[in-house]
């Protein structure tokens, strides 16, 4: 058993634990995926047949590469694997089951096709696929996309969908106007799809469920087959996903579930940290183990992380240790604006870069989408190579749906720029229509039809005429609200009001400009520019969203827009809750712990939103930092405010 001496001690013991449910707490840095996969190559050492092993992760990376660790050491002198007594007539069975939730579910209802009323061949539908169902729905039902967008009953079912309710389930329920109108498309929806022999995402899940929860025979056979059962990323599991996991298990009770509580950021998504913070009551008998030790990161990195995640009070109590020392003090600048602070990044990266850093082990780090704008015209101006991941700024389409506004209405023969907006936001001005109108038969159109072409074309009259007048931002903004786009995402889903975000941070770029053919020239310029070199791109600098970042380590992390009101973020037109104050700590926690070598934090003073220019005061974040492990740098030689420290009250 010397595979063991590879571990320390909780690891060893989270590996021995093999009978009955587990809660192992994994901290940031612990080693869980280590544990996880030498707990599967013991339990196939005692005796365990591989095909009674069930292993569900989240990603496809993650279960790939937790698949090839074991093995590894199943195999470790990289043989071919042999055929062994099978399951049901599956061969290499001697290969534990690794899947992510979603792989889980079509195995299962691909095995059980009859059983869940399906064909075996089912078609998986993507998004697109999806929305074009509705939209069908939605006309087979009579309900007007331009009164109720066909995104938002989408997203609204998706989420119901995955606190485990059924479209039979949900009509019953109705209680509103709204809820009675997305009952109606929902079952035209399923209706549409059982014709097609099709499933979307969220039915991979769903009707697993619903599979398990009503047939005996399938269940006990599932129970049967996997008797010891790992989940990774417990946190982020969401309500059909426990619920699965919880009929899986009913029977042996082997579940060993990892997971932090610290690192649950994806409650939007319908994650629900109730999930593991629950588990010792839905398994009393079960057993926690605290993974603690951090071999990622120095210790000034975990002091700085312990101290500000300890402030919130949903979570399970652990602190992070390391045997390496304490490492380079933590860096904080404060920027005169958000250009200085974009520029002071991108010039502090290049330096490690030319002392023999590689640029993919640095990442740029920040909450919200519409600072890579600014990010991105510092690190061509300094010539850094960087990789964007995500949508680059001028190729999102809330970005160039504003633009194509602009030049459609300032050339009204820039077909492709009035084919992109003419139905944006949605004005019953579909492909049909648009053909008619392209093709001069405009006359030809229905009353209704006639009367939106008629508003749109004096939509691009009014911003031809403010156009000549007035500076570039003011325009821009003339645009957002004139269009229809500011009353759209102001009230959407979250990913919805950070395309607002994101339209002002265009206003912002507008402000630099007196002239507004130059802005345009040089928006196109920049989006060419972003495809240039793309190779040398994949080996940059990496930018990226705080979410993005998680399950990734780099030696040098940059958190940028420590701002009270940016990080942590407001949101719009909506009080914080406590559950999303602490989700907001969590997020600047997993932040902090993605580095090994050096956390360089900064702030603006000033930063330009929505073409006006706010003065911000640091995040409180930065107060929960010990000042001992803080080295300050500011790009003005002057005093700055220290951040407020927040103090909750328990009444």
């Amino acid at each position: 058993m010397d595979y063991l001496e590879t571990l320390n001690t909780k690891q060893r013991e989270a590996v021995l634990a093999t009978e009955g449910p587990l809660l192992i707490v994994a901290g940031a840095g612990t080693g869980k995926t280590k544990t996880l996969t030498h707990r599967i190559f013991h339990l196939i050492h005692q005796g365990v047949h591989p095909a009674n092993i069930l292993a569900i992760t989240f990603t496809n990376k993650a279960a790939k590469e937790m698949r090839e660790r074991v093995m590894h050491m199943i195999h470790p002198e990289g043989g071919r694997t042999v055929d062994t007594p099978s399951w049901r007539g599956e061969r290499n069975s001697e290969v534990p089951m690794l899947k992510t939730f979603h792989s889980l579910g079509v195995y299962i209802l691909r095995r059980f096709s009859r059983e869940a009323g399906l064909k075996k061949d089912f078609a998986i539908l993507d998004t697109s696929d999806t929305m074009k169902l509705i939209k069908e729905a939605m006309e087979a039902k009579g309900v007007n996309p331009k009164l109720h967008e066909p995104k938002k009953i989408r997203s609204f079912i998706s989420s119901r969908k995955s606190d485990g309710v059924t479209a039979d389930g949900f009509a019953k329920a109705t209680h509103s106007a709204f809820t009675e109108i997305v009952a109606a498309v929902w079952l035209a929806y399923e209706e549409a799809k059982s014709k097609e022999s099709g499933v979307d995402f969220d039915d991979l899940l769903l009707k697993t469920l619903v599979l398990l929860e009503h047939n005996k025979e399938v269940r006990a056979t599932l129970q049967d087959r996997w008797k010891y059962i790992h989940i990774d990323e417990y946190q982020d599991t969401n309500r059909v996903q426990y619920d699965i996991v919880r009929l899986l298990a009913e029977k042996h009770h082997n579940l060993c579930v990892v997971g932090d509580t610290d690192q649950n950021i994806y409650s939007w998504r319908g994650a629900n940290l109730r999930n593991i913070l629950n588990f010792e009551k839905d398994y009393p008998e079960a057993q926690t183990i605290l993974l603690e030790e951090n071999y990622r990161s120095s210790r000034n990195i975990l002091t700085a992380a312990d101290e500000v995640i300890k402030k919130n009070t949903a979570r399970i109590p652990k602190t992070l240790m390391t045997q390496q020392g304490d490492g380079e003090k933590v860096k904080l600048f404060t920027a005169m604006n958000e250009g200085d602070e974009a520029y002071h990044i991108a010039r502090t990266a290049k330096e490690f870069i030319k002392n023999g850093c590689k640029p993919t082990e640095i990442a740029v780090l920040y909450r919200t989408n519409f600072q890579s704008r600014v990010l991105e015209e510092a690190f061509l101006g300094e010539n850094v190579p960087y990789q964007l991941l995500g949508t680059k700024f001028f190729e999102r389409k809330e970005i160039k749906d504003a633009v194509s506004y602009i030049r459609a209405a300032l050339n009204r023969d820039g077909l492709s720029d009035i084919k992109r907006v003419i139905n944006e936001p949605k004005r019953g001005l579909g492909p049909a229509a648009v053909a008619k109108i392209f093709a001069g038969m405009a006359s030809t159109l229905p009353p209704a039809q006639a009367r939106m072409y008629q508003s749109f074309e004096m939509l691009l009259d009014a911003i031809e005429g403010y156009a000549k007048d007035h500076t570039p931002a003011e325009i821009v903004r003339f645009v957002i609200e004139r269009s229809g786009f500011y009353d759209l995402y102001r009230v959407g889903s979250e990913d919805e009001q950070e395309r607002l975000e994101n339209l002002e941070e265009l206003v912002t770029f507008a402000g630099r400009y007196g002239d507004l053919s130059l802005m345009l020239e040089d928006i196109a310029l920049q989006s060419d520019q972003d495809e240039l070199d793309d190779s040398k791109k994949k080996d940059g600098v990496k930018l990226m969203t705080i979410h993005a970042s998680k399950g990734l380590e780099f030696d040098y992390v940059f958190i940028g827009g420590l701002e009270q009101g940016l990080f942590p973020h407001d949101g719009f037109d909506e009080k914080k809750t406590i559950e999303d104050q602490e989700e907001e700590r969590r997020l600047f926690y997993v932040a902090l712990t993605r580095a090994r070598k050096q956390l360089l934090l900064s702030y603006a003073m000033m930063r330009t939103i929505y073409g006006e220019q706010t003065f911000n005061m640091p995040s409180e974040f930065l107060a929960d930092i010990p000042e001992e492990i803080i080295e300050r740098e500011d790009a003005f030689g002057g005093d700055v405010p220290k951040p407020i420290k927040t103090v909750y009250l328990d009444w």
